[in-house]
């Protein structure tokens, strides 16, 4: 329930940013995956700390300094039960000027690929994708807002990017306690722990900041005031009961 709380909160947060973005800069976005091997659980700690450095890293370098208006980044977890391997990844919302697809800063589907493999040092090719989320030409500003945010509800960017790290029906297999699912807890749990799973860069942490935003990875999502309720307020109500017979929740 934490979990889908906040990924409300992210995504009304997300939604706002951007219209505000559209609205100041008129940018085009593109929707970025960058990926790695699968890992042992042993190894996920360490993993998602070297993403971490990398993608800061990737930030830095020249050619994408040069190319991007800011960013937000998400970090992801599943789970490949057949293997018992993590796979964790970054989604990235980024906007980019206009003239972005057809001027020199243009980045290709393999330089990206090529420059987060030099981020993250890797001795393989990682697999990277690349997707311009696409509005319509010739449009005023207020339809120029509509049309992205249509564009990107069609192709799910707001609210992929806005998904919390880990979703317990794609790591957690049937509702026993199993040792499998035991050793899934221990390590998510291990390597996300005082971990920033988010993070905003350029102007849409510039706009985060003007729009006073609270942090979405902060604060308690269930011990709260009805008339303070942040997350109902920006987004709708929602009601929670317990299903004796399938032995869940049911969200109406």
């Amino acid at each position: 329930m934490c979990a889908w709380r906040r990924s409300l909160k992210i995504a009304c947060h997300n939604k706002l940013i951007v219209e505000e973005a559209n609205r100041q800069y008129k940018p085009a976005w593109i929707f970025l995956t960058l990926t790695v091997k699968n890992v042992e659980g042993d190894d996920l700690k360490q993993t998602i700390s070297d993403m971490m450095k990398g993608f800061n890293r990737l930030m830095k370098y020249k050619k994408v300094d040069s190319s991007v208006l800011g960013y937000f980044r998400a970090l992801e977890i599943t789970k490949n039960h057949e293997q018992n391997t993590y796979h964790p990844h970054f989604h990235v919302l980024i906007p980019v000027k206009r003239s972005y697809f057809t001027g020199k800063s243009y980045i290709k589907q393999a330089e990206w690929t090529s420059l987060w493999k030099r981020a993250m040092k890797l001795d393989y090719t990682p697999i990277v994708h690349v997707q311009r989320v696409k509005g319509k030409k010739g449009i005023d500003a207020e339809a120029i807002e509509k049309e992205v945010r249509e564009a990107m509800e069609e192709q799910k960017a707001i609210l992929e990017i806005s998904k919390y790290p880990v979703k317990d029906t794609d790591v957690i297999r049937g509702n026993e306690v199993t040792e499998e699912n035991l050793d899934t807890v221990y390590y998510l749990d291990d390597a996300l722990n005082a971990r920033r799973l988010i993070g905003y860069g350029g102007i849409l942490k510039e706009i985060h900041k003007e729009l006073n935003l609270t942090d979405a990875e902060d604060g308690d999502l269930i011990r709260i005031e009805e008339d303070d309720d942040e997350v109902a307020n920006e987004t709708f109500e929602v009601m929670a009961h317990w299903h004796v017979g399938i032995k869940n929740y049911i969200i109406n």
